[in-house]
């Protein structure tokens, strides 16, 4: 299938390379917000122009997309745009990735270098399962949530929409976080992690913002 990649960015890099080793697609492009790149390569690939570009490019033959942008928030609202221009929501899941035949994955969901995905885990629609992360046994992964390199979600953790689970970080089993929370790099968590809130450290404690005037 010939498909187009949003984001020209450093995850974008990494989609195209995911794409090319897989061979399920061809990437004919990247679209990208910044207009000022119109023309530019990204590892032989061009930067064909914004998103509003992606009807016509669908009347050209180009039969689906995948959004490579990091913020969560964003990359639902692409792939929304991605299915009203009449595209197909594409995965990329590279061949050094392993995932268990019982596992389900949605849309425009990328999977990694050396992520492991095992049995009856649920991946949402949007969701980055990043080089390196583990999503064990029986997870529940909501749409838009960013798992990082090297994560680790134990047996039966539930992560809700739009959270970030952040480099290093480690999940134990059957914690929940709630949609949007943000856990810090290397933290361990030990406990559900409410909506929104920052968890950092080892165990994971809520993250205290002081005030730096005088």
């Amino acid at each position: 299938m010939n498909v187009v990649i949003i984001g020209a960015g450093g995850h974008g890099r990494v989609v195209l390379d995911i794409l090319r080793r897989a061979g399920a697609h061809v990437p004919g492009g990247f679209i990208d917000a910044d207009t000022a790149r119109i023309g530019e390569t990204v590892d032989g690939v061009g930067i064909l122009g914004p998103v509003n570009l992606l009807p016509r490019l669908a009347r050209q033959g180009i039969a689906g997309a995948i959004v490579a942008i990091g913020d969560n928030r964003t990359r639902i609202s692409y792939a929304q745009l991605i299915v009203e221009a009449g595209l197909e929501l594409i995965n990329a899941v590279h061949p050094a990735a392993v995932i268990s035949a019982s596992a389900r994955l949605g849309r425009n969901v990328v999977v990694a270098a050396g992520a492991i995905i095992n049995p009856d885990a649920r991946i949402g629609d949007s969701v980055i399962v990043n080089s390196g992360a583990i999503v064990e046994h029986e997870c529940s992964v909501g749409e838009g949530v960013h798992v990082c390199p090297g994560a680790i979600l134990a047996g039966r953790v539930t992560v809700e929409e739009e959270a970030f689970v952040g480099m290093g970080a480690r999940v134990l089993p059957c914690r929940r976080i709630a949609a949007r929370a943000v856990i810090g790099a290397g933290a361990v968590v030990i406990g559900d992690v409410p909506a929104g809130q920052t968890v950092v450290g080892v165990p994971a404690r809520p993250l205290v913002r002081r005030n730096s005037g005088a």
